[in-house]
């Protein structure tokens, strides 16, 4: 069977020769994604926000402890079951429980949600799954409202030596679907269990910049491989390590590299005659949610910035402060689910590719970030695997998806390779100073 499911939701827009390139190396393509994992170790889930603009297919964003498992079709859980199945094997071969330890969400619905769903996954692949909360303040198993109706139940967490449980249930794996925005907390480091994904792969030492220099270097060898210009893939990028938002410090190293990035689109824009105004993307180089964003198409707006602008640029999830910044080239997306702007999410469990939503945001443009307050999700729609992809059929919607599972793939690759160093990192770190404690 096909890793990567067969899309049947209507596409907009013809396929592009990017894409058809795509297809037409597809034996290529597969087998040196096959040859690249044999050396790796591959993160045991992801989630790639991709951009397509037609002349460009490029990630964004690559999420590591992914929470929207409920945006997912449920028609296709099955695909999720298997590659767990995989992934859990690899790690714990006799792997028989699984602690999972969500987001401190205990108001969020809809991810309350995901959190119901990735625990059904888990059971389907034969696992006994309990849910631990890392709040203080769950002392006694909690029944907590989803938005599917369902109910989730948190229990607090126990420490026993270099074991972590909740009472009467001793895992083999921890899972974490928390991305640690706030630190490390005592209580899951050194654990002798297996946890997935580590802790260095939170956001309390992961940077994004890390992850696109990796993607980048994998874009290279990959472009060379097809033969296309690895910019097609690869949106360029900066990282400004020097900004104070609310002090209004750094301006200059963050105007200098809006302007470079700047010139650098405008120049391939000249080169493939391509008519729309370049623009880039600023926003904090660790944190999620769509925190911390803006979109710039002149270098003087990121120095008239106003006191609101400010403010909303300063602080993140948790309330930390910005102090870094990634100042990335900026993909159009010209796909739309009826009249509103959209862009694919991929999703994949171990090194399969399990499925996938739009996000759509109807008061959003083609150059904003559509990761914001008024989204919602369509489910991409599959009705059978797509085993080989069709290039003298290139505007089929399978293809399409192909497309979309291979750019996502190559950010994965980037996730494990970001992932090797941050590990050792990580070590040489915490060997010479104490981690900075979650909240």
């Amino acid at each position: 069977m096909s890793t990567v499911p067969r899309l049947t939701t209507a596409l907009t827009g013809p396929l592009p020769d990017l894409e058809r390139s795509l297809l037409q190396a597809a034996p290529s393509i597969e087998h040196w994604l096959r040859t690249q994992w044999q050396d790796r170790t591959v993160p045991f889930y992801a989630s790639v926000d991709l951009r397509n603009s037609g002349f460009k297919l490029a990630p964004v964003d690559t999420n590591l402890f992914p929470g929207g498992f409920n945006n997912l079709n449920p028609d296709f859980r099955p695909l999720c079951v298997q590659a767990v199945m995989s992934a859990v094997e690899k790690v714990c071969p006799e792997a028989r429980g699984v602690l999972l330890i969500p987001e401190n969400h205990t108001r969020n619905l809809h991810y309350l949600r995901n959190v119901a769903v990735l625990a059904r996954i888990l059971r389907h692949a034969g696992m006994n799954v309990r849910v631990g909360s890392l709040l203080p303040e769950i002392t006694k198993p909690i029944d907590l409202d989803t938005a599917g109706g369902n109910k989730v139940r948190l229990e607090p967490l126990v420490r026993r030596g270099n074991r972590l449980l909740v009472e009467g249930f001793d895992p083999c794996v921890v899972l974490l679907n928390n991305d640690l925005s706030a630190g490390v907390p005592e209580i899951l480091v050194n654990l002798e269990q297996v946890v997935l994904p580590p802790p260095y792969a939170g956001w309390s030492t992961r940077r994004k910049s890390n992850h696109f220099q990796a993607y980048r270097e994998v874009c290279e060898e990959f472009a060379h491989l097809i033969g296309i210009d690895p910019w097609f893939l690869n949106p360029y990028f900066e990282r400004c390590g020097r900004i104070n938002f609310q002090e209004r410090k750094g301006e200059e190293c963050l105007e200098g590299y809006v302007s470079e990035i700047l010139d650098d689109i405008r120049a391939k824009y000249r080169e493939y005659g391509i008519k729309e105004d370049p623009f880039v993307i600023v926003k904090a180089d660790a944190g999620t949610y769509g925190m911390g964003i803006m979109t710039v198409k002149d270098p003087a707006e990121v120095r008239d910035l106003n006191r609101k602008q400010r403010k909303k640029m300063a602080v993140v999830k948790e309330g930390l402060q910005v102090e870094e910044v990634l100042v990335q080239e900026g993909v159009y997306t010209f796909e739309t689910v009826g009249d509103a702007v959209a862009e694919p999410v991929v999703y994949m469990i171990d090194r399969f590719v399990v499925g996938g939503f739009y996000r759509v945001h109807t008061e959003r443009g083609t150059d904003q970030n559509l990761n914001a307050p008024g989204m919602h999700f369509a489910p991409l729609a599959f009705d059978a695997p797509c085993s080989s992809p069709d290039p003298e059929d290139p505007d089929c919607p399978p293809n399409r998806f192909y497309a979309y599972g291979v750019v996502a793939r190559l950010a994965l690759l980037a996730a494990a390779i970001e992932l090797e160093r941050a590990e050792q990192e990580f070590e040489r770190e915490t060997q010479q100073r104490p981690l900075r404690a979650a909240k």
